[in-house]
């Protein structure tokens, strides 16, 4: 083990001071700058493409790069919000307005189910209406006042967010231009030899491009089919479902079931046969395939993880990162099995 000398050791404690220093001026837009340095990954490629069609003009590469990354990501991220606001205000209004009333369902819903079901749930309280709607407006309660809250605080809220939003276009186009200079410095701080520093940055890269891509394309796929078969089945608010359906598909193997799976068990049982089986039909043999063909090509083979291990790292990285979780929870999995990988097979690490 190497020694250090006194003021070695007082140059590190400061070197650690000062990064988690920067670190913590950093944290309050970690979201900004994550998202900012998973689009350059992303989009790297295209920029290096534009890079020879401009004549290694990098600065006008980088712009062409951040306008084509607003047009095809931030401009139809922004209309889909727009459409689910608006359905969700009309589903709101549908509700009060007594068009959609809980007690026509749940007596619907009761009333089909067979008896050992209903004893079933009778012992959990669960065949009471007024029990239900007692909790249902105790939940109400909390969420009108979290809502009533964030109302209060719209105009911070959205400060901060198109300040997030706006720090995150301009560190991409300095990511994209400069990206490979601060890799390579990155790669040069890291007190590691060469082979150890290009197997776990080449993951690094592979696993962010990898785990975007796919989830975000099956996302789409399972959102898209989603709400369009609610669309057809003359479901309210396909949009919102549909959007719910493609975030919730973040979640490999279960995702979308948790919307159209207990829709299609509520048409069954209220004597919507037709719309029932269609619906658990299309659910299982077109939503369920589009997971099952397309995210282990897209996701797994490219981080040549197991299936059980990308969908254990991205439901905890959820729930610890929240929706950043579905790319950091693959990542740090991805190069916990490369980084022991190398420990396996490295010979300077294992003595006889």
């Amino acid at each position: 083990m190497p020694q250090f000398s006194f003021q070695q050791k007082v140059f590190l404690a400061l070197l650690a001071l000062v990064t988690i220093g920067f670190v913590w001026i950093l944290a309050p837009y970690g979201g900004a700058i994550f998202w900012g340095v998973v689009l350059a990954i992303l989009f790297a490629p295209i920029y290096r493409w534009l890079l020879q069609r401009t004549r290694n003009r990098a600065g006008l590469a980088a712009v062409l790069t951040l306008l084509l990354i607003v047009v095809i990501v931030i401009l139809p991220l922004t209309l889909v919000s727009i459409s689910i606001v608006n359905q969700a205000a009309a589903v709101v209004q549908m509700v009060q307005s007594g068009e959609i009333t809980v007690a026509m369902f749940f007596n619907k819903l009761m009333a089909a189910l067979p008896n050992w079901l209903v004893s079933l749930l009778d012992r959990f309280h669960l065949t009471s209406l007024e029990y239900l709607q007692a909790k249902l407006t105790e939940a109400a309660s909390q969420v009108s006042k979290e809502v009533a809250t964030r109302a209060i605080n719209a105009g911070l809220y959205t400060f901060d967010f198109l300040t997030g939003l706006c720090i995150m276009l301009y560190l991409l186009f300095f990511l994209l231009r400069d990206g490979d200079k601060l890799a390579k410095r990155i790669r040069e701080a890291v007190p590691l030899s060469r082979k150890y520093k290009q197997r776990l940055f080449q993951n690094f890269t592979t696993v962010i491009r990898a785990t975007v891509k796919g989830n975000i394309l099956v996302a789409i796929a399972q959102g898209a089919l989603g709400g369009l078969i609610f669309w057809f089945l003359d479901v309210s608010a396909p949009v919102l479902w549909g959007v719910l359906m493609a975030f919730l598909s973040l979640l490999p193997a279960v995702g979308a079931a948790i919307v159209w799976a207990p829709v299609a068990v509520y048409f069954l049982a209220t004597g919507s046969v037709w719309q029932g089986v269609t619906l658990a039909v299309f659910g299982v043999f077109v939503i369920g395939l589009v997971d099952n063909f397309l995210r282990p090509v897209l996701v797994g083979q490219d981080t040549k993880m197991p299936d059980y291990v990308v969908l254990l790292s991205t439901v905890g990285g959820m729930a610890l990162f929240g929706l950043n979780g579905f790319v950091i929870g693959p990542v740090v999995a991805a190069l916990f099995l490369a980084a022991w990988d190398l420990f396996v097979n490295a010979s300077e690490f294992h003595t006889d």
